[in-house]
């Protein structure tokens, strides 16, 4: 059972598995804007799901990620948590990352439902990383049992790397 700050947490839906067609999503981004997964169509894509940018684990991963993966060809970065978009644009322009894409998942946590990663203790996030080839295919999953611990960054990357 996935652990939270050392606490059982239950993940609303269902985890992704590889071979699964990603669903499209409706999440808000720091324009303001409604972003979809449709937006990203022909481009492989690295979500990047987070509780929130604001703690050092999760603002690692994305900065670790955006960093290593943004110069690669037709390769999307989309980091996912329930953060308001103002915060998430904030942390940005703190990190000098005004190229990120931050989408936020706070209105209905649909985007959580959907890819099994809605805490329901605390309505935020679970650690996740989803890699998806330009059909939107996935072809590689992991979802962090401790939420509090950081992903596997060398095997997400070269995941990328091999489509």
């Amino acid at each position: 059972m996935p652990t939270f700050i050392g606490k059982p947490v239950t993940l609303a839906g269902s985890q992704l598995q590889v071979g699964d067609t990603a669903r499209d999503f409706k999440l808000m981004g720091t324009d303001l804007e409604t972003k979809s997964l449709s937006d990203f169509d022909g481009k492989k894509k690295v979500l990047s799901i987070v509780p929130s940018i604001d703690t050092g684990i999760c603002s690692t991963q994305t900065r670790t990620f955006n960093k290593e993966l943004s110069e690669l060809d037709n390769t999307v970065v989309i980091t996912v948590s329930v953060d308001l978009p103002f915060a998430q644009a904030r942390w940005c322009g703190a990190e000098g990352l005004e190229n990120a894409i931050m989408l936020s998942d706070f209105y209905d946590n649909t985007f959580g439902k959907d890819y099994g990663v809605l805490m329901e203790e605390w309505h935020l996030l679970s650690r996740a990383v989803l890699v998806l080839d330009e059909n939107n295919q996935v072809t590689y999953t992991e979802y962090l049992e401790n939420i509090n611990s950081e992903p596997n960054y060398s095997a997400a990357i070269e995941a990328v790397k091999a489509l």
